[in-house]
């Protein structure tokens, strides 16, 4: 009963910190909504409104039909018309468009034979957006019954279906991962600053003095926050699923008991940072430095781990978001049972359970060390 009373106590103690800022507390609770609302909006993998120039030497109906079915979807718009080939160049150092459509003179005849050709040049300074237009280009062709431009009579028929997001929108893809990045952020910035706080407010050596053990401490110190983030959580989940649509199809319950096992694994690197940063400014930097890219670029919030290098491939397991990035994505887009992210869920304790052992070693030495201390 000693040890749970002083384990509330601290608890308590922490609670009052957060309660006595509420500016903090509201700002802690709008910046995930408004980094979903900003990010899920800027980035996307879908590219539309292409602008194409268009040389066109045949000036025929089937060129126009062509341009026509062209600019019928959102995906290509046409930005001018060209005259003559010198003009590409230019065009493109101005921005002007994407990429280029070129027809050939004597077209409709070509496809009248089943030999039509049809050339695009692509801007490739930015190749990501060439490859997306290409392929986009590539999907049309296929439609009008050409592969790069020449015409085919294939004999059989492609009927594509797509699971899980059969719109093929972006924010489905990406909306879930933010989620996993932004309480990854917030959960180690959270705790980051605790002890932090008490070095530079002169409260610290009266925990020192105080009869409570280093794990209590700790513990008492993390537990707040782990309620706080999960609140966050519902909060910035509710905002994603109502604002952008993204379809829920798993258990609520089992992504909220998830959501706790990954703010715990979270919140562990800010109490192992609050254990070394004697200032609230380095341990917030340390905070960002730790989770910001980590989280971005290694947890295949982005790019995919499976065709990173085998060097990145294992730092990929250190940063947790990476395994949240399977539960979540999986619950809400596939509707996965908890039999198959047993391994995640399984990672996520065991990293956090680390890192929080790791932390009350290393405050246990602080104590040890401090001159008061005996």
């Amino acid at each position: 009963m000693m040890i749970s009373g002083r384990l509330l106590a601290v608890m308590r103690k922490e609670f009052i910190h957060i309660i006595r800022d509420p500016r903090s507390l509201v700002l802690i609770f709008l910046w995930p909504v408004i980094m979903v609302l900003l990010y899920g909006t800027a980035i996307t993998f879908d590219i539309k409104e292409i602008r194409i120039g268009v040389l066109d030497f045949d000036h025929s109906r089937v060129s126009r039909e062509l341009l026509r079915d062209l600019t019928a979807s959102d995906y290509f718009r046409i930005s001018g018309y060209l005259d003559k080939r010198s003009e590409i160049d230019d065009g493109f150092l101005k921005g002007r468009f994407t990429a280029v459509l070129v027809i050939p003179a004597g077209f409709e005849k070509q496809k009248a034979l089943n030999t039509g050709r049809i050339q695009l040049i692509v801007d490739g300074s930015n190749s990501n957006t060439a490859t997306v237009v290409i392929q986009y280009f590539k999907s049309f062709c296929m439609l009008h019954q050409w592969e790069s431009g020449v015409a085919v009579s294939a004999p059989l028929s492609l009927h594509p279906r797509v699971w899980y997001n059969p719109d093929l929108k972006s924010a489905h893809f990406i909306v879930p991962g933010l989620i996993a990045v932004i309480l990854m952020m917030i959960c180690a910035q959270l705790t980051s600053i605790t002890l932090a706080r008490e070095w530079e407010t002169g409260t610290f050596e009266q925990i020192l003095v105080s009869p409570v053990l280093p794990h209590e401490i700790i513990l008492g110190k993390l537990a707040p926050y782990l309620l706080l983030s999960l609140s966050v959580s519902v909060v910035t989940l509710a905002f994603s699923v109502a604002v952008f649509k993204v379809p829920f199809r798993g258990s609520l319950l089992l992504l909220l008991v998830l959501s706790i096992v990954y703010i715990y694994a979270s919140l562990s690197i800010g109490v192992l940072i609050s254990t070394r940063a004697r200032t609230q400014q380095v341990a917030l930097l340390a905070s960002q430095i730790l989770t910001l890219l980590p989280s971005f670029l290694l947890s295949g919030f982005i790019f995919p781990v499976l065709y990173m290098p085998l060097v990145l491939k294992a730092v990929t397991y250190l940063v947790p978001a990476r395994y949240y990035l399977v539960i979540i994505r999986g619950i809400m887009l596939k509707g996965v049972g908890p039999g198959d992210l047993a391994q995640p869920c399984l990672l996520l304790v065991l990293f956090g359970t680390f890192l929080i052992a790791f932390s009350i070693h290393r405050f246990k030495t602080v104590l040890e060390k401090a001159p008061w201390a005996g």
